[in-house]
């Protein structure tokens, strides 16, 4: 029954089957299931074409499938978009609209959403995603699109039933059919690999896209998927269905039942964490560790598929296609959850981590970032417990042991933390805590904190380093890089998600939890590593998240939740040890700075550097500062302050003794390290950040730090301002109060041009009121990485004093009074007013005022800073108080009490010191009187004392145990037998050191003046305390902060001013301390002093000598020599002698200053390379826009090139192929441009330079095979050297006045055609002919053949001729094009550059002498002689001469000069001048007059008309010169009679005289400027000056000698023209023999004939690149996805072309010819090796020039001036105008390879 109905055909037996199933009780449903098992039967390939088919058949119920898509799609109500995306798609996310920030948006829903103003970009996805739009559970509803949401979805129809029934019938079948596939072609993983056949997936592909069809046929389908998917029932028949009945009898198809039973039962869940372990740790696990898993759906078998088989893409996306539909959302997301511990077991052992990790991660984030569905599996699932025992049993797997087998850290090294496996496990942790109701669910469940503890224990101290004591390590490991990685990751990030929600009072419990746990941890850890007092030396780790843990929540609790600190504080003895790993990170930070470590490599630096970077700081030093504060604040001060010094080995510097030995440290590393001390102590009592300071003041501070360590562009600025290391825990400040707070600190510079020429980017700078008031060096320290970025801000802050002339010396930096503290932090201030501070601060004060070695400005200056805050944190109370005489306080005699200000005057007169037997204080040493009252102060050590405190600490805590009868957790910490100390005992000391007493008698006081006057170099400096006198200034050197510190000290004590006028009254100046040197040693300022006098005697000796030398020249040559711009020079002789003085050139390489000679020639440094700029010009100035829709067209036929190879082919279409090329000229095209830096060598020097530069073993940049060589004095590009020619002999310009005085014009004429016929006086044979020709040689190479080919016999000498004379017009054309397309004067812009066309014009000269005009057909015979023309036109010959109104006269004016013998005649070239003009003249009118009406032709041709201007006492000449060519025009057949439609832009109508004038002169100006160039350069005239375009035409003509004088009158005004014409015979032959020509050839082709007479004069605009759209994502929208017009792909890397608007591919293979891409091709046809592109997805533009090419910049930037390379940032982009103009520029004036100077090959690659 099945067989005959399937072989009706698809369509009625899917119609047939539709009816039957549609009935009550009909046998459909059997019918169709017979069906089925013969369609999708197991002896059916998953790949067979006929599967596929009768399921899509079948599915449509007899309709065509496109019908059904069509239909269903129709009925579609769903309100999310849903759409899918793989890796590379381009996004947005718009934090704005945003909910979560894991939100995203396709393009088409982010262009039809309302997102102006909103802080969005976009982004290219790495993972793959999917569109939110429409799911408010993730954005704000603003957001939406038109088409989704409850406002999308409100107008949908209801679907039919029977539209759906049979897709439900099939659909079972239909999955089934791909699992059992799956299940028959599964392999295990090696295998597959080993596998010749092709992948399983791959092989359902077809199968697989029509599923994925089906899910986006809209919401209606997707309801009968996920019934399908998630029906338990039909899972189960389906499975139970174990035969099929055929015509070949039973066959048993179960096989892949029990292979998919096999593999599942293999798939155990196995714990990869030992049990035991996990039970001594006190962590439980959530499941069975051998739970096996189990199936009861469609979907939970098929995600079970997809994670063996890896994830392929098609599975993920048909999977994540059906999102958009909610019940099949929350199954999901069980299923997946189901699934978990399984995937992350499958990545752990996954070949392809990478890929992998990226797929589960587009799957999981589009589930976890919703708080109601993860809300959904948290209880029923245990998502929590999951994955927090899944990181636990995934970092178990790399962990490092002792040699007793204890468990202690992870090994960075393994592949686990090495390849960061944990990405997506610890990526959708911190995901899921993200919500607020998951993270309070988390902290309530103390298991789960606890286990969460344990996972933390084991980062505790990884990544250990070992300081190289005696040999550099042999290999520098990079596992740091996995260490930080992880820390941040895995640690950093999952704290701040759980901080952000334990802000309020209610959320209390749940931070007094995780302190709580967090010190049951720590004292857990310190038991088993065996910890005491101090960590071990010589070893460091930056790594203790549990110590970061416990200092975050701890500043948490009392910073949001007013939590009182010393109820979550420790016992002093464990409060104690979590200060030792803390502070041994800061001293090692020291240790490392001074080059200590430098035996680890370079690796420990890139640790120390990473520490405190942006990224970093928050999760790492910012805890570490924080808790060592809290510690500071709570333990004995004197304890806290001995630790430091002695973490940083510098107690044995801190002596009054001159001379020291150190056990620890070699001398060079002892200053850094006691500054880095005194650095760290600045920090500890000057950092904010968790000490009660708001967010917006530390963001403030951030900033400021920032911008003062230098000018940062906005991104950058973002990016350094640390925030919080969880992206997605939302806790942020936003975009507008960080703009706020910019705006309020900094001032925005626009983007500038270096002088180099490279791009600067929007900058922002600090206000001057930064530098004033809010310069903070605490904070720079902070946050400087490198130890240049603190000195890059004190050179910015030195800069600026100086600038407003606040301070001119070297200021100190200007430490701030800092904030007031938060009240439970206020025992940080003890550190201030204890004896151990002051004891050390007294020693470094006599220290530095002795001279003693290892001492500095930078520590006096922090000492002093130390001072000032212990001054300003004390009150004159204290001052008064005296502090009871204990036997606690009678360690040491040094000063009475803790109180600073009291200390501040006290005396100490005797000090004991322990020094070697030898030293020189045991020969000065004294005795003390034994009745006197002066006490002598003890040796003091800071070791001993911090010993001595520990132990107290430890026997008070062991007394209150013993009292309460509790045994101590923690006990196990306490020393073993064998490693107890006798804390309250010195140090032992070497044997040969001794006691000795020196006498002092100074206080701290004393010392500071004496500082003061040693500082200042003046006897009595300070003049003691005066009430009266102003306060000290804030900005300024050690005196101002001496004085501000005693002034302080002062006001504050009564006791201390009276103690200051002591002993201002009895010090007397400081005296220079005896060095072993026996000549002693000046001061420090005096050297300064004496060395600026040495200098400046040096300086005037030199100026004196300089001119007694300028004297004696002047009296050996009295005539000055004056240098030129150029590097000629020239004697002042008289004005006739310098005319014909010979020039003289410098040579660059080897300085001698000589003339050019024929046997030895000097030559210009040029570069010659080919250009087809002018090729881009056109008529109009209006910009070409660059296409962005698909209605919009680029075409190419309007440009310059394209209408002269119109103009050419037509001519040599109808003409004689010799005159053609003498009619125009080419190099629109490949043309060659030669430029110079204007410096000149020998040749035979340039030869000798070239010889070195191949020798040179250093590769060069440049192509040396193609003779390209830097200049030697400006290193800019060249290639050529040309030739300066013999000096040219200068004519005068004859005046008007003597014209008539001259040869007559005729006579003038006929000498031209004479001197045409002999040649010039070049030498032959000599150094500089060969040279000459060498570069012609050179010129021919420069572009590519086919732009020189035109004529149409190869190798024609007629076709170099065209050449040699189209390079002088391209000069010509483009030193126009660089004035700024004419000669009228614009300023600087519009200045002439360095110009070499005078020696450019002499070797194209020789060149031409080689060729000989026909004199049968010499244009200038036509010019100047009658009835010629007439009677060649007349002859019967094959092909004509072109007429001379089809010729350019631009080309002629060059064909005659050069052809002329050299150097010519300035008469004759004026002859030539004033012949061409009047066919210029003539041309114009007769182009003009095709573009009148009949009318108009008729009224101007009748020689009585005056048009209307009566005042014209006679006819005109322009007029009476159009009426004889309108006369002898009109009687051919030229004119249509019905007018011509061709216009040059002039308006049409009637024609007034003005108007006519105006448009003659316009047609005239672009042959006068080109001739006004060629005058300037062969005869050395100067430019005219001329203001306005309006006075050009006059200005040129009176240049050229055309016109007399200006003229000024209307009358003249209106017949300017007409007064430039000088006619060489009569003007009405030459007119009508000119007319007879055109009239002639009109008569058998009046069309061409038309088209060639419009085609002349031509006016052409400025070249420009194509106009860009202002905003970048117009161009990036239309081009990203467009399609390779050769392979219909969209290319990976499109390009656009700047100059013609072509769409090509860089590196695109497909658009691949003779090993060339198609930027190359493109480059080599649009501009003849130069290309300009600009990358659509990287939004730079790159320059290519021949074989080479660079990164030029951007010309799109975002608001705040900065590029946007790669689209990296996402930000909207904006056209910057100014950047834009500047790529016109350099491409207009050839500047890129002199500009830009990073180029690389290409290799024909792009």
């Amino acid at each position: 029954m099945a067989h005959e109905l399937l072989s009706r055909g698809k369509a009625s037996t899917a119609a047939m089957l539709k009816v039957e199933c549609g009935r009550a009780q009909g046998h459909g449903p059997q019918l169709l299931d017979d069906c089925l098992d013969v369609v999708l039967g197991p002896d059916k390939e998953v790949d067979d074409r006929d599967v596929v088919e009768w399921s899509r058949a079948l599915l449509a119920g007899g309709e065509s499938f496109e019908e059904f898509t069509r239909t269903l799609r129709s009925y579609d109500d769903a309100s999310v978009c849903g759409l899918v995306w793989t890796a590379n798609f381009v996004a947005y996310r718009c934090r704005t609209c945003g909910v979560s920030p894991c939100m995203s948006l396709c393009a088409d829903c982010f262009s039809a959403g309302d997102h102006s103003g909103h802080d969005f970009n976009m982004f290219r996805s790495q993972a793959g995603g999917a569109c939110d739009c429409g799911d408010n559970s993730v954005m704000r509803e603003g957001g939406f699109c038109h088409r989704h949401g409850r406002k999308g979805c409100q107008s949908a129809p209801t679907v039919p039933q029977d539209l759906l029934l049979l897709p439900a019938l099939v659909l079972p079948r239909l999955v089934y059919t791909l699992l059992r596939h799956l299940r028959e072609e599964y392999l295990p993983s090696g295998l597959l690999s080993e596998s010749e056949s092709p992948n399983p997936v791959q092989k359902a592909e077809k199968l697989l896209i029509l599923l994925e069809e089906l899910t986006k046929m809209g919401d209606a389908m997707r309801s009968v998927v996920t019934e399908v998917l998630t029906n338990r029932q039909s899972y189960q028949d389906l499975n139970s269905h174990s035969e099929l009945q055929n015509n070949s009898g039973k066959v048993r198809w179960d096989w892949s039942y029990a292979k998919y039973q096999s593999v599942l039962e293999s798939t155990r869940l196995h714990s990869t964490f030992p049990s035991h372990e996990v039970l001594a740790l006190g962590c439980t696990t959530a499941t069975d560790q051998n739970a096996t898993l189990k199936h009861d759906c469609l979907l939970e078998e098929l995600l079970f598929w997809t994670v063996k088989y890896e994830f392929p893409q098609k599975m993920v996306t048909l999977l994540l296609n059906m999102l958009p539909h909610q019940d099949y959302k929350v199954a999901f997301i069980k299923t997946f959850v189901q699934h978990y511990s399984f995937v992350m077991h499958t990545l752990m052992h996954s070949h392809e981590a990478d890929t992998l990790s990226n797929r589960i991660v587009h799957i999981s984030v589009q589930l976890f970032s919703s708080e109601e569905l993860v809300a959904q599996v948290l209880d029923e699932c245990h998502l929590l417990e999951i994955m927090v025992h899944i990181l636990l049993g995934m970092v178990t797997t790399c962990l490092l042991k002792d040699e007793s087998g204890c468990v202690l850290v992870v090994n960075c090294a393994e592949p686990v933390l090495k390849n960061n496996t944990y990405w997506p496990l610890v990526s959708d942790f911190i995901n899921v805590l993200s919500h607020p109701s998951v993270s309070q669910r988390f902290l309530q469940d103390r298991t789960l904190v606890r286990t969460w503890m344990c996972f933390l224990s084991f980062f505790q101290g990884m990544n250990l380093n070992k300081r190289e004591m005696t040999e550099h390590v042999e290999f520098e490991s990079q596992t740091y890089y996995a260490a930080f990685a992880a820390e941040l990751e895995a640690c950093a990030q999952p704290m701040c998600g759980l901080l952000a929600h334990c802000k309020t009072p209610e959320t209390s419990e749940y931070t007094r939890t995780v302190v709580h746990l967090c010190l049951e941890a720590l004292q857990y850890w310190f038991k088993v590593i065996k910890f005491v007092d101090e960590p071990p030396s010589n070893q460091l780790t930056f790594h203790i998240p549990l110590h970061r843990y416990f200092s975050m929540f701890l500043s948490q609790a009392v910073r949001s939740q007013q939590f009182d600190l010393d109820s979550l504080l420790p016992d002093q003895e464990l409060l104690a040890k979590l200060m030792a790993h803390p502070l041994q990170i800061q001293a090692c930070l020291s240790e490392i700075h001074s080059n200590m470590w430098v035996r680890n490599g370079l690796q420990i630096k890139g640790q120390a550097m990473t520490y405190v970077q942006s990224h970093f700081c928050n999760s790492m030093i910012d805890p570490d500062i924080y808790l060592l504060q809290v510690c500071a604040s709570k333990l004995d001060p004197d304890f806290f302050i001995s630790s430091v010094f002695e973490r940083y080995k510098v107690v044995d510097l801190l002596t009054i003794a001159s001379k020291h030995q150190n056990a620890v440290l070699d001398p060079e590393h002892e200053r850094p390290m006691l500054e880095g001390a005194l650095t760290f102590l600045v920090v500890l009592l000057g950092v904010r950040l968790h000490l009660g300071v708001a967010d917006d003041e530390i963001l403030h501070s951030e900033m400021v730090s920032q911008l003062c360590m230098g000018d940062k562009t906005h991104s950058s600025l973002l990016d350094l301002i640390p925030e919080n290391p969880n992206p997605k825990s939302g806790v942020s400040l936003g975009t507008g109060y960080f703009e706020k707070v910019l705006s309020a600190v900094a001032d925005f510079r626009a983007p500038v041009f270096e002088p180099g020429g490279s791009m600067q980017q929007g900058m922002y700078t600090p206000k001057s009121a930064v530098w004033d008031v809010e310069f903070d060096p605490v904070s720079v320290i902070l946050r400087a990485v490198y130890r240049r970025d603190m000195q890059s801000a004190m050179d910015r802050y030195t800069a600026f004093l100086k600038q407003s002339s606040r301070f001119d010396g070297n200021p100190w930096p200007p430490y701030r009074e800092r904030p007031p503290l938060h009240p439970q932090y206020q025992g940080l201030l003890r550190l201030l007013h204890c004896k151990t501070m002051h004891i050390v601060l007294f020693t470094l004060l006599y220290k530095i005022l002795m001279d003693h070695q290892n001492l500095s400005d930078h520590v006096l200056c922090m000492v002093l800073y130390l001072l000032e805050m212990g001054v300003d944190s004390s009150t004159e109370s204290e001052s008064t108080r005296e502090e009871p005489d204990t036997e606690d306080q009678c360690y040491d005699s040094w000063f009475p009490s803790s109180s600073l200000l009291n200390n501040l005057h006290h005396v100490i007169s005797f000090v004991r010191v322990r020094v070697a037997h030898d030293a020189p204080e045991v020969a000065r040493q004294v005795t003390p009187e034994p009745n006197s009252a002066e006490q002598t102060a003890q040796v003091f050590s800071l070791v001993a004392e911090r010993r001595r405190k520990f132990q107290e600490m430890i026997n008070k805590n062991s007394e209150a145990a013993a009292a309460a009868g509790v045994f101590r957790r923690h006990s196990g910490s306490r020393p073993h037998s064998g490693q107890a100390r006798s804390f309250g005992a010195p140090m032992l000391l070497p044997q040969q050191l001794v006691t000795a007493v020196l006498e002092i008698r100074e206080s701290m006081l004393s010392l500071l003046v004496k500082l003061h006057h040693k500082l200042s170099g003046k006897q009595d400096s300070y003049p003691g305390p005066d009430a009266d006198r102003l306060a000290p200034l804030t900005h300024g050197d050690g005196l101002i902060v001496i004085e501000r510190i005693l002034q302080k000290a002062a006001r504050r004590s009564c006791q201390n001013e009276q103690s200051l006028e002591e002993i201002c009254y009895k010090v007397t100046p400081p005296v220079p301390p005896r060095k072993n040197s026996p000549g002693g040693s000046l001061d420090k300022e005096e050297r300064r002093r004496r060395a600026r006098e040495r200098q400046k005697k040096l300086l005037a000796e030199f100026a004196s000598r300089q001119k007694s030398f300028m004297e004696t020249a002047m009296e050996i040559n009295p005539n000055f020599v004056a240098t030129e711009e150029d590097g000629t020079t020239m004697e002042t002789l008289g004005v006739e002698e310098a005319l014909f003085v010979e020039k003289l050139y410098d040579c660059v390489i080897c300085g001698q200053q000589t003339a050019s000679t024929e046997q030895r020639p000097v030559g210009l440094v040029v570069l010659q390379q080919a250009t087809s700029v002018l090729g881009h010009r056109r008529e109009g100035d209006t910009r070409i826009h660059l296409p962005t829709s698909d209605d919009e067209q680029l075409y190419q036929d309007g440009t310059c090139s394209s209408f002269y190879d119109v103009l050419l082919s037509t001519l040599q279409k109808h003409f004689l192929d010799s005159t053609c090329l003498q009619s125009v000229s080419i190099g629109w095209e490949g043309g060659v441009f030669v430029q110079t830096c204007g410096h000149t060598v020998h040749l035979d020097c340039h030869k000798a330079y070239m010889e070195s530069l191949k020798n040179d073993q250093a590769l060069p940049t440049y192509a040396l095979e193609k003779g390209e060589f830097t200049c030697p004095l400006c290193r800019q590009l060249s290639n050529s050297v040309l030739p300066c020619c013999w000096a040219q002999s200068a004519h005068r310009l004859p005046t008007p006045t003597s014209i008539a005085m001259c040869r007559s014009l005729q006579e003038l004429a006929q000498e031209v055609q004479t001197k045409q016929e002999t040649l010039g006086d070049f030498p032959t044979g000599s150094n500089l002919t060969k040279e000459m020709e060498a570069v012609q040689k050179s010129i021919r190479r420069v572009t590519p053949h086919k732009f020189t080919e035109y004529s149409k016999t190869p190798g024609s000498p007629d076709n170099d001729f065209l050449f040699l004379h189209s390079v002088a017009r391209v000069n010509l054309e483009l030193e126009i094009v660089h004035r700024g397309g004419s000669l009228v004067t614009r300023g600087a812009a519009s200045a002439p550059r360095r110009s070499c066309f005078s020696q450019l014009f002499n070797i194209l000269a020789l060149g031409i002498r080689c060729y000989r005009i026909d004199m049968a057909y010499n244009p200038w015979v036509h010019l100047t002689q009658t009835r010629l023309g007439a009677d060649m036109m007349s002859s019967k010959v094959e092909q004509f001469p072109v007429p001379l109104l089809f010729r350019d006269p631009c080309s002629l004016l060059l064909l005659l000069v050069l052809t002329m013998p050299q150097p010519l005649d300035k008469d004759l070239f004026g002859c030539i001048l004033q012949v061409l003009f009047t066919l210029v003249h003539t041309q114009a009118l007769a182009t003009l007059s095709l573009c009148m009406g009949p009318e108009d032709r008729a009224a101007w041709s009748s020689s009585t008309c005056t048009q209307q201007d009566t005042w014209t006492p006679e006819v005109p000449v322009l007029q009476k010169h159009l009426s004889k060519v309108i006369g002898a025009l009109s009687t051919g057949c030229l004119y249509p009679d019905n007018g011509c439609t061709q216009s040059d832009g002039t308006s049409q109508g009637m024609w007034s005289q003005l108007s006519i004038e105006l448009a003659v002169r316009k047609s005239c100006l672009p042959f006068l400027r080109v001739a006004a160039l060629l005058q300037h350069y062969l005869y050395g005239d100067d430019m005219p000056s001329c203001q306005s375009a309006d006075e050009e035409f006059a200005v040129l003509a009176v240049y050229l000698v055309l016109l007399e004088v200006p003229r000024s009158s209307d009358e003249d005004c209106h017949n300017l023209t007409g007064h430039c014409l000088h006619w060489v015979a009569s003007s009405d032959e030459l007119l009508g023999q000119w007319c007879f020509e055109v009239t002639t050839f009109a008569a058998g082709n009046a069309a061409d004939a038309r088209t060639l007479l419009s085609m002349q004069c031509k006016a052409w605009a400025e070249p420009h690149l194509l106009q860009l759209p202002v905003s970048y994502n117009t161009i990036f929208q239309h081009y990203h996805r467009r399609p390779c017009h050769a392979c219909s792909k969209v290319p990976k890397d499109p390009a656009l072309c700047l100059v013609c608007g072509a769409f090509v591919c860089l590196k695109g293979a497909c658009c691949k010819q003779q090993n060339c891409y198609e930027c190359v091709q493109h480059t080599q046809l649009c501009g003849a090796g130069t290309g300009i592109f600009l990358l659509v997805n990287a939004s730079v533009v790159i320059i290519i020039r021949g074989p080479e090419f660079c990164l030029w910049g951007s010309v799109y930037l975002d608001a705040h001036g900065e590029e946007d390379r790669d689209l990296r940032r996402g930000k909207p982009l904006f056209l910057c105008e100014e950047r834009y103009r500047v790529l016109e520029q350099q491409w207009l004036i050839h500047s890129y390879d002199h500009v830009n100077k990073r180029w690389g090959p290409h290799y024909n690659g792009l």
